[in-house]
């Protein structure tokens, strides 16, 4: 199943009023969309690209990124490339411009994947961004509290790199985007040719319900397991807390993705780019957007 299932919304459950009176909403919120997809028990049910995107196009999805960065890190942890408890100086000691700070030399991959590494988010003072990362300050001791950093996602690309031996859409070619049947998605790279995890990536619209479909489902995809048995449960379990009050209802971290309500998990990135999952049943009339921002959405249900 390289091409994803369409059905009408009322053979899944789901009243096309309520669709109605969802897009209505948006409209009088002043939403600015470039595509929105809703699929639930594995069908797309609802579909819509604003002119001038067509769902070919492939939308840059800036922070949903990382948990794509993330899937990379799962196939490399599940082939004993690193560990999760792996301390990032000694993964990377070329990395070092002399004896690290006390809380850099803690750090592990775990902390990177739960952004646990207590840094400010902060822009990278040279082209090398993981040289910058690893000879800054932490705030806080490593895994003690969660701190949004982009830096840390880069630098487990350049993990990845390092030990598969191949930049990360060389890597996850074979096991991500061709047995999902992905089109067209980019991979910029740096200029020390590390693919951009941090914010980059590009993806069509269906390749995102794909991508959200594949952790849904627990790593299956068309009767196969593509991740790792165990990944994507761990992986979108909550490991760091991090409520919000800024009404995105976000209640912790997992490894690159956010835990929402409704027991779903998302993946979030800046200008509404966004990827939410549901494995409960739930109304639609749930998926509030209010931002006025370009977006493209992609919501699943079970």
């Amino acid at each position: 199943m390289l091409k994803l299932e369409r059905t009408r919304p009322e053979s899944v459950g789901i009243s096309p009023a309520v669709l109605l009176r969802y897009l209505h909403g948006l409209e009088r919120t002043g939403f600015i969309a470039h595509g929105i997809m809703l699929a639930r028990r594995g069908k797309v049910a609802f579909e819509i690209n604003y002119k001038p995107f067509q769902p070919d196009i492939a939308h840059y999805l800036c922070s949903c990124s990382k948990s794509v960065a993330a899937t990379a890190v799962g196939f490399a942890l599940a082939e004993n490339l690193f560990s999760l408890d792996d301390k990032i100086v000694e993964l990377l000691p070329e990395k070092l411009d002399g004896t690290p700070h006390e809380y850099v030399a803690a750090m592990t991959v775990r902390h990177l994947l739960t952004m646990s590494t207590a840094f400010s988010d902060y822009e990278p003072k040279t082209d090398d961004m993981t040289r910058d990362f690893l000879n800054n300050t932490p705030d806080h001791y490593p895994g003690t509290v969660f701190g949004y950093d982009s830096l840390g996602t880069y630098t487990l690309c350049e993990i990845v790199q390092k030990f598969a031996g191949m930049n990360l859409e060389e890597y996850l070619r074979p096991r991500l985007l061709e047995p999902l049947g992905f089109e067209g998605a980019l991979f910029p790279v740096s200029k020390q040719g590390v693919c951009r995890g941090n914010g980059a990536f590009c993806m069509r619209p269906e390749d995102m319900m794909k991508f959200g479909l594949l952790y849904l489902n627990g790593g299956r995809w068309d009767g196969k397991q593509i991740l790792p048995a165990g990944w994507a449960e761990e992986a979108t379990a909550g490991h760091v807390s991090c409520a919000a009050s800024d009404g995105t209802y976000r209640e912790s971290y997992g490894y690159k993705f956010w835990r929402v309500q409704n027991n779903g998990f998302a993946c979030l990135g800046l200008a509404g780019q966004t990827i939410v999952m549901h494995p409960i049943k739930t109304s639609c009339s749930s998926a509030r957007r209010t931002a006025s921002r370009p977006t493209t959405t992609t919501s699943i249900w079970s």
